[in-house]
């Protein structure tokens, strides 16, 4: 039987396939349109397994809100070329909307949760099987607060979300903050979330410092805490000098709007 155009058009819509992938598959299936989707799925899975050894280091980072609740995404792929692909960057933003509808506590619950019957995981194996590159979900991040704000930085390739612990936040102050975290690249809010294994390497180096500047053991420890310090100042989104105005911090900023930072993520796929 003759395959119609109005069937490839469905078939494409409902997979993101090319037109001649959508052409064939239903050609093999003879129009049956399950069969046919269920071909173009297994020729992404059978390229998914074949470029899995593959770095996908490019992709598409994207950012949102929904009452309170603010989450990132990125979906990843090999080139650049595809990361700026309009159905990529839709399917990334389709992941972002169900995430922010569905909160998911997890990447492997987003992974598991469905589009139109059909779960993410497939959904980007068969997105891959149209590209022919290596697919993943990169990351998922996500905050909640009273209120909540995400920042894009041009380009999808870096994002932040923080949560406030205030609703009545100034939007414009509240993504300056996002700004903040996605420009400095803060390890943690404040100096009390910094892990323990960076604080401990941070004042072994610290130490070693001051062991290669000559200065006495007796007072290592000493040297090596003014430098943690030090750290903290530059490294913590709270202590760090607020990039429009270096004559004050972050912490005197958000005194200054009466805001409270609770959390913040942030995605990069680029290099920092």
């Amino acid at each position: 039987m003759a395959v119609t155009m109005e069937e490839i058009k469905k078939l494409r819509t409902m997979t993101g396939a090319g037109m001649m992938d959508c052409k064939n598959a239903l050609n093999e299936s003879a129009g049956d349109m399950e069969k046919a989707i269920e071909l173009i799925r297994k020729r992404g899975q059978a390229i998914a397994a074949k470029r899995s050894d593959r770095a996908a280091s490019e992709g598409c980072v994207l950012a949102g809100v929904k009452e309170g609740f603010a989450a990132v995404v990125a979906v990843k792929c090999e080139t650049d070329f595809v990361a700026k692909n309009a159905d990529f960057v839709a399917l990334t933003q389709n992941v972002l909307n169900l995430a922010l509808a569905e909160k998911p506590a997890s990447m492997d619950a987003l992974l598991a949760a469905k589009i139109e019957g059909r779960t993410v995981a497939d959904l980007i194996t068969e997105r891959s099987g149209v590209t022919g590159e290596k697919m993943e979900l990169g990351y998922y991040e996500f905050v909640k607060g009273a209120y909540s704000v995400e920042y894009m930085h041009p380009g999808n390739k870096l994002a932040t979300i923080v949560a406030f612990a205030e609703e009545n936040v100034d939007r414009q102050v509240a993504r300056d903050i996002a700004m903040q975290a996605a420009a400095m690249n803060p390890v943690a809010l404040n100096r009390d979330e910094v892990p323990e294994d960076i604080k401990a390497k941070e004042l072994e180096i610290g130490k070693e410092k001051a062991r290669e500047e000559g200065k006495p053991e007796a007072i290592l420890e000493r040297i090596a805490l003014g430098r943690l310090d030090k750290f903290f100042k530059e490294s913590t989104l709270m202590e760090q000098e607020f990039i429009k105005d270096s004559k004050q911090s972050v912490t005197d900023y958000c005194k200054a709007n009466k805001v409270t930072p609770i959390a913040f993520k942030r995605v990069n796929l680029n290099q920092d």
